[in-house]
């Protein structure tokens, strides 16, 4: 239970954050702060702004989330690819059991299993904390695993699709090799459900690390982003969930043009 506040103490603070304003004026100054890059003061850290949080800590977060990023892409893609062209055989099969058992298996298992299979047991990679690039090595892939899933879904599913065409099977016809047709014509409009996942799941992993941070005790932003709620600093949960919604529709946005560079068709939904 909070201690209750002398009345003096509480109209103290409500005159020093201003709090005593009426809410359209307290509304008006925050827009204001807004438009300024202005994200305003930490209530719960005396003398630090809610811009000085995020430049310090946001590139730990950001560093994680595209190296997990990095992870799932290459392998979930590779895997996809490989599972569609060897549809309904054993390494189809494999593969798929593979992407149900990543996506649901939590982080807060594949990490601790990591630390000590890969760290304490076979001393390849530090265990915690950021001691140079190999540190993310590991929970980019606690962090990217499920991601991976959902890619190796995405693209195997939209190679089946295209390997279907009449186009592809002419190639076949040509005597092309099977990577040359993966590669050279079922790559671009195969991929495309990939490009449109990316977008709103890059800003997940970015602005969802949270429990993989406290596992590798990386002082990234997601524990300021949880910490906040407990310590009631609405600024900086407002300030954070802004600056993550902006970078949601920048992500979102090269996606879409991204995706009609590739399809032709999407050009006129874009434009």
């Amino acid at each position: 239970r909070e201690r209750k506040l002398p009345p003096q103490v509480v109209e103290n603070l409500k005159k020093a954050w201003h709090l005593d304003d009426p809410l359209w004026v307290q509304y008006g100054r925050y827009l204001g702060g807004l438009v300024r890059g202005d994200l305003g003061p930490s209530l719960s850290h005396p003398g630090v702004s809610v811009n000085e949080i995020i430049a310090d800590h946001f590139p730990f977060s950001l560093t994680l989330g595209l190296v997990a990023l990095a992870f799932a892409l290459v392998f979930g893609v590779s895997l996809g690819m490989f599972a569609a062209a060897r549809q309904n055989r054993w390494p189809d099969h494999l593969i798929s059991g593979f992407g149900h058992l990543a996506v649901s298996t939590p982080s807060f298992v594949i990490g601790p299993l990591l630390i000590l299979v890969v760290s304490l047991q076979l001393g390849w990679l530090p265990p915690a904390a950021i001691d140079g690039p190999t540190s993310y090595i590991l929970p980019g892939i606690t962090l990217g695993l499920v991601l991976m899933a959902a890619i190796i879904r995405l693209t195997r599913a939209g190679f089946l699709d295209v390997l279907s065409q009449d186009y592809i099977r002419t190639a076949h016809a040509k005597g092309l090799s099977e990577r040359s047709v993966l590669l050279r014509h079922a790559l671009r409009p195969g991929i495309l459900p990939v490009l449109v996942f990316l977008g709103p799941a890059t800003a997940d992993v970015i602005s969802g690390a949270v429990v993989v941070e406290n596992i590798f005790d990386i002082p990234g932003l997601g524990a300021y982003f949880v910490n906040s709620v407990a310590d009631r600093d609405y600024t900086v949960l407002t300030g954070i969930s802004v600056f993550y919604v902006v970078i949601l529709m920048a992500l979102n946005l090269v996606v879409d043009l991204t995706q009609a560079a590739l399809d032709p068709r999407a050009r006129e939904v874009v434009a």
